[in-house]
């Protein structure tokens, strides 16, 4: 029979000890990471209307990036919205932009140039059921849903100060990516038919 020497005992169970501090340690840096992350560069969202179908469906789940820089026309977004609650449109139009529908293509354009929206507008949609021309103010933007007759919109709020505009200080972040369900993950870009406009 042997007998272990009480210093051998002693590191034993000193090892063991330190390997759950350092476990716990780094799940603790984990969750605080991960908490600095979503407040300050991504946040996850959920879908809850039709207004940006079939690009994003009912019960999708996006994911925002918070540190986007400008926004972008094409670009989708998410917003402090005018009642007050997040709400996510698409960018037609930035500041110092003239926004109009339609053309005789019954298109809209951006500084005179029309937009091909087939790629992102809803199945059977078209780009306005009411006509409009705005001139977008410094640093607002003009956002329209991608379902257009399902989306309460810039159109819908031209009472407001901006016109329907929003204030681009508003704007929580661009959404990059849809994760949630599994099957319709996807990255979100910017339709090429925005790259035109000047």
């Amino acid at each position: 029979m042997t007998v272990e020497p009480e210093a051998e005992k002693k590191k034993e169970k000193s090892g063991k000890g330190g390997g759950l501090r350092e476990s716990l340690f780094l799940l603790v840096c984990g969750v605080v990471a991960a908490l600095l992350l979503q407040a300050f560069v991504f946040q996850s969202f959920w879908i809850p209307s039709e207004s940006m179908q079939n690009t994003l469906l009912v019960g999708d789940r996006v994911v925002v990036n918070k540190l986007h820089g400008d926004s972008e026309r094409g670009d989708i977004v998410v917003f402090r919205g005018w009642n007050n609650e997040d709400t996510i449109k698409r960018v037609i139009a930035v500041g110092g932009d003239t926004v109009k529908c339609c053309d005789a293509k019954k298109r809209i354009t951006v500084n005179g140039v029309p937009l091909e929206e087939s790629s992102y507008l809803f199945s059977g949609d078209f780009p306005s059921g009411e006509p409009f021309e705005k001139v977008v103010p410094k640093g607002r933007l003009w956002v329209m849903g991608d379902h257009r007759t399902a989306s309460a919109d810039s159109r819908a709020h031209e009472e407001r100060l901006g016109e329907g505009s929003i204030p681009e200080s508003d704007v929580i972040g661009r959404a990059v990516a849809i994760y949630w369900p599994f099957s319709r993950a996807a990255m979100l870009s910017r339709p090429e038919s925005f790259l035109k406009v000047r």
